[in-house]
This record gives structure tokens, sequence and C-alpha cells, in this order.
């Protein structure tokens, strides 16, 4: 059977007290109750901007109010969506002026060019806290530096009443940034709750997006941070703030583009309708294709895996989508890795998922594989399996290169001595256990061939840092880059774009286990970098489902 449709947007459950109660003779109305402190929040009193008319002004208020209601009931959705007034302006299709924290300009230093028709409005307090920031070889001196470059080239030739009207954001050639840059020009007469200190930045921020909402009574005035507890204080001062959506891939992670479908179990029935099968020779493999039509294929994507396991008996079928023209599609049968004759490097697939995993990792044509999975699903193994086997092997690629991101788990234990691979051996734990495992199954040789076998793998493998990547190019080689959910979307662009003729890219990680600060699921390179790739003919995406590492290792994941 098809499997159920997400849905985009989550229930607001009511509370008992909320359910109307019905009255004999009388039709029942939903009761729409409003929260005390939206409530109790006075009208703004004077005149609204031209661009709005006072009937957008009185649908904004009631849709602010409504949304605010709905919100309320549901805390964890509130928390990753927009502002009640962000949203209210979408609805009647107003213009809303962002007031950005400094957090976000060095976070993203696009960031300025990404409010599409609305306007930015900078406070004094954010370019101060630029300047002090700017110093340094670190990411966010580097993303400071480059901000203040912007602002410079767009300020340059305006002149003083121009800055005050706005500066358009297109004019450095940015088309989809409609709107403009507006300065703070002048100290606003704030007055924060006592209890605030008045010089912390923060706090300073806050007051100017108070005296703005004052200033612009009919204008959705929306702070932006990063920071959780500045929203949280400019929410408890009853201003709006939200998050930079514009870093996230994807709201909700469950959504997350898996590479694997199950297909209806009356699915041949349905596409069976002039469909064309022929066998075909590849990499000394015979594969069999079927041409099939029919109203699921527009939903498939290209190098999408594709399975039926009906319950009646009946053959499975695992197959993988080659071609995709508008409602047909061309499907390719898979080489069974769990069948010992198809090991590789003495490892066979323990599920379906790595079976599915292998395919990718051992296909030439598929330049660039990504591996999502918990711990124990066996990422690094099969990667560093099908490494060894197509460079001892097959020689299709020279050699080995492994790197990963150098965040430690707990405090952090100071400089280590010696050259570059030794100062990485320490985080490269999980490659010299799985070697170690790959070793064992070599019984031919005893043991002085299990160690000249080693020995000559060790001189195949090369362990690389990340802070040398840039500028380099890498011809003829597996790369494999483990914990790849620590990397940015700018560190996975440096890294993937590394590749030349050749090359194959292995992106190995588990969103679960972020370490870098300021990353999340949503913003994770990892998880970049699998929606963008999605589709594309040389790459190939499998999420490994099941653990295989140990029956303890999966009774603790699933009970601590």
């Amino acid at each position: 059977m098809p499997l159920p449709k997400i849905p985009s947007k989550p229930a607001a459950l009511l509370s008992p007290k909320e359910y109307p109660k019905a009255e004999k003779g009388k039709i029942v109305k939903p009761v729409m109750t409003v929260p005390e402190t939206v409530a109790q929040k006075p009208a703004a009193k004077k005149p609204a901007p031209a661009d709005i008319a006072p009937v957008a002004r009185k649908k904004t208020t009631e849709i602010a109010l409504v949304e605010t209601h709905r919100l309320a009931k549901n805390p964890a959705v509130e928390a990753r969506m927009k502002s009640s007034t962000s949203r209210a302006a979408d609805k009647v299709g107003a213009t809303k002026l962002f007031v950005l924290d400094t957090n976000v300009l060095m976070h993203d230093p696009s960031s300025l060019f990404r409010f599409e028709e609305h306007d930015i409005y900078l406070p004094m307090m954010t370019l101060e806290e630029l300047d002090d920031h700017k110093k340094g070889m670190s990411e966010v001196a580097r993303n400071a530096r480059q901000v203040s470059r912007s602002l410079d080239a767009l300020v340059g030739d305006s002149e003083n009443h121009r800055i005050e009207q706005g500066i358009p954001l297109s004019k450095l050639g940015n088309k989809d940034a409609k709107g403009c840059l507006y300065f703070q020009t002048k100290l606003h007469d704030v007055t924060l709750p006592e209890g605030l200190p008045v010089g912390k930045a923060d706090n300073q921020i806050l007051g100017v997006v108070r005296a703005l909402e004052a200033e612009q009574p009919g204008r959705a005035v929306v702070l932006v941070s990063k920071d959780i507890n500045m929203r949280i204080k400019a929410r408890a001062l009853g201003l709006p703030a939200e998050d930079y959506f514009n870093d996230h891939v994807l709201e909700d992670t469950d959504l997350l583009y898996s590479g694997i479908v199950q297909l209806p179990d009356d699915f041949w029935v349905k596409h069976d309708k002039g469909m064309e099968s022929w066998q075909e020779n590849k990499h000394g493999t015979g594969y069999t294709f079927y041409r099939v039509t029919g109203p699921v294929v527009p939903s498939l994507l290209v190098n999408q895996f594709v399975y039926t396991e009906p319950k009646n008996g009946e053959a499975s079928f695992y197959g993988q989508v080659k071609q995709i023209n508008g409602k047909t599609a061309v499907m390719q049968t898979l080489r069974d890795f769990a069948h010992s004759k198809n090991n590789v490097w003495g490892v066979t697939a323990r599920n379906r998922e790595q079976n599915f995993a292998l395919n990718l990792l051992m296909n030439p044509e598929c330049d660039f594989v990504t591996l999502l999975g918990q711990a124990g699903t066996g990422k690094t193994l099969l990667a560093l399996a099908a490494g060894l086997a197509q460079v001892l092997e097959t020689k299709l690629y020279n050699e080995i290169i492994v790197t990963r991101v150098t965040v430690p788990v707990g405090e952090d234990i100071g400089f280590l001595p010696g050259t570059e691979e030794e100062k990485m051996s320490p985080w490269m734990g999980a490659f010299d256990d799985n070697l170690e495992v790959l070793n064992k199954s070599d019984t031919d040789g005893g043991e002085w061939g299990r160690a000249a076998t080693q020995d000559l793998i060790r001189s195949r493998i090369k362990i690389k840092s990340l802070n040398f990547m840039r500028g380099r190019t890498f011809v003829n080689k597996f790369l494999i880059i483990d914990e790849a959910q620590n990397l940015t979307p700018k560190q996975v662009k440096t890294l993937v774009t590394r590749a030349g003729p050749g090359t194959k890219i292995i992106c190995l990680g588990n969103i679960a286990q972020i370490d870098t600060p300021y990353l999340t699921e949503g913003s994770s390179g990892l998880t970049y970098v699998v929606d963008r790739f999605k589709g594309w003919g040389h790459s190939g995406h499998v999420t490994l489902a099941r653990g295989e590492r140990s029956r303890l290792a999966d009774h603790a994941s699933e009970v601590l």
C-alpha cells in the first residue's frame, strides 16, 4: 500500500475548557479566545502610513490575534515558525521591516540580500558589534569583514538625505533583494523596563525595535536574531522576534530525502501497460532494465532506490531509477551485495539499506554519495571497504583520503604534537577500528601476510586536515568526509569543489549528533548537500535505518 502523506502543518490541540457546549435550541459556534497579553495591548492611536489602507490594518490585527491564539496552544510549533506579526503581514501582502541582530550578519554575510521585497534596518549598536569582531582569522571575523565591505559598497556614493530615505539593496546587482536598507541615523527616546541594563548591546537593539514600533504603528517591525535568549527577551517585552530562516534547508528533518521509496503493492498492475524490459552488461555484471509508465513515476527521482516486498508470497523487487521522462521511468535491478560471492573486501550487506549503499559506493558512474544513519549502521565500514576494493583490487582510484571536522565531544585536551597526520590520528579512531575489522577477514596469508597487507593499506590511506583543503585538487581519489554533519554549508562547498577528474566523494554523518555550536539539523552542511544533490544523475543518497553493530549497542540506542 502507498505510504500516507506527511501533513505539512501540525495540528493545534484544544483544551477541554475551549470546546463549545451544546444547548437545546441554540446553534453552537466555535469559541475564539484571545490571550490576555494580546487582548489588553492598547491599540496605536497614531495615523498609519499612506501605503497601508485602514481595512488592511484591521485585517492584519484580526489575523495576528487568531494566529497568536493558535500558536499559544503549541509552543513547540511557535519556536520553529515566524512571529504572528510577520505572518499577519504575509496574509495581507504588506512589506515588513526587519531589524537585524549582529549575529545574523556574522552567521551569513549575504543575509542582507535574502529578505526579498522587505526592508532591513541596522541599529548603530549592530555596526559597533561588527567593528568589534572584524579582527582575526576566524570564520566570524571573515564574515564581519565581508559584511562591512558590502555595507561600504551600498553606502559609498549615497548622500546623507538618501541614507535616511533608504538605500536600494538591489544596487549591487542582487535582483532578488527588492527592499531598502535603513540605518539608525538618530537617537531614539527608549524606555526599557526597570532592571534591564541600559548599556548592554542586546537591550539597546530591543529598545530600537520598540521605538520603531511606536514611530511606525501600521508597519510590521520584526527583530531577526540567531540568539535564542535575545528572542526570548524580545517576546517577554511583547516585541515580535524570529530566527533567521534562510540558512535552514528544511523546517522539519523528518521530511529530509531518504533516497529510498517503497512502491505500492499494486505498482506492477497499474504500470504494466506497454512495459518494456531488456538486459545489459555493465562493469562485468548483468542488469535487467524496465521501462514503465504510470501515475507513481512523476514522484520519483533519478538514482532513487525503489522496492516492493509483497506479503502474498510473491518475489520482492529491488531497483534503482535511472531515467525519468514525464510519466515514463527506466528502472534497473541491483547487484545483490548480501550474497557472499559479491562481497566487498570481505564485507556483505546485512540489510536492505546497506545493499543500496554498496550499489552506490561500487558504482563508478556515481561521483558523489551521502550516507546518513545512527551510530552502528555501518556507514564508515561500508565506505572504507568500498574504497579499499576500488583502490587495491580494481585500481579505479589511486588512494583513499580521509578527513573530518575536529570538534571534540567533551573538554578539549589541548594541542597535539607531530605532523599533520599524527595530529589527526586521535580523531581517526573510528577508521582504525574499522580497518582492524577489515584486516581480520584476511586469513589466507597468516600473521605475516596480514601485517604486509596492513602496511600496504596504510600506505594507500592518507589522513588530511580540513584546514589545508582550500586550493587543492584531488585527481582519481576516493575521498571520505566523516562526521559531515558538523560542517557548515560553506565548508561542504569548499570540500566538494576540490574534486578533480575521476574522484569520488563520500559524505558520512548522523544529523542527530551535531557537536558544532550554532548548527542545527536543518542548517547542517550534510542536510544541505543531501537536499541539493537529490535527483542528479551522478549522485546518490541512502539513509541507513537499522543498527548492525551489536545487540548491546542497538538496545542502548533505543532505551538511553
